[in-house]
């Protein structure tokens, strides 16, 4: 089965930088198949021919998780939150963009994940806030974020979303999603 592995914070400066071919031949190491990478910043898709122990409660995907932000503490010594997704729900994520034709450049888009549903209260914390120019969709465990005015002064880019929703995610723009379905 194909998934998709998003590593949050690595290679944006300081001591988070990790390189791509020592994370490729790290999930190569976890006897994943067919390991791509898309840019320097934690996109990993790979093909899980055995599947981790999954205990009691979990999915595969958070076996998978688990698995993968241990080798990466083992690896490289850093604790990096890590999203998985089967690789076929990107593609899924992409059909049920709420904001399909309503952006003119994949700079405007983006879309988070979420390492967990998120809670009714938060969900309505987040959509208080939006604007005309800041709006957003929560789908699962997606909030779809369509940016007119790009993500710098966004509550995105300040940082809203983790610190005072303490929600825990990685975003990625929507060309890179795209991409992403395709690894």
């Amino acid at each position: 089965m194909r998934h998709i592995a998003l590593l949050r914070g690595i290679n944006v400066g300081g001591n988070t930088m990790i390189k791509m071919e020592e994370l490729r031949a790290m999930f190569e190491a976890l006897h994943f198949d067919n390991v791509a990478s898309y840019i320097n910043s934690g996109n990993l898709a790979f093909d899980s021919v055995s599947s981790p122990h999954v205990n009691k409660g979990e999915t595969l995907e958070i076996a998978l998780t688990i698995q993968i932000e241990a080798a990466i503490q083992n690896t490289f010594g850093r604790s990096i939150p890590v999203m998985v997704r089967e690789q076929r729900h990107i593609k899924t994520i992409l059909e049920s963009n709420p904001f399909a034709g309503q952006f003119e450049s994949h700079k405007e888009m983006h879309v988070l994940f979420l390492k967990e549903g998120m809670p009714a209260d938060k969900q309505q914390q987040l959509l208080a806030n939006q604007t005309n120019d800041e709006r957003f969709t929560i789908l699962g465990r997606e909030i779809y974020c369509h940016l007119k005015l790009g993500v710098a002064n966004s509550l995105l880019g300040k940082g809203f979303i983790e610190k005072k929703l303490k929600v825990q995610t990685t975003a990625r723009n929507w060309r890179t999603v795209e991409k992403l379905a395709m690894l």
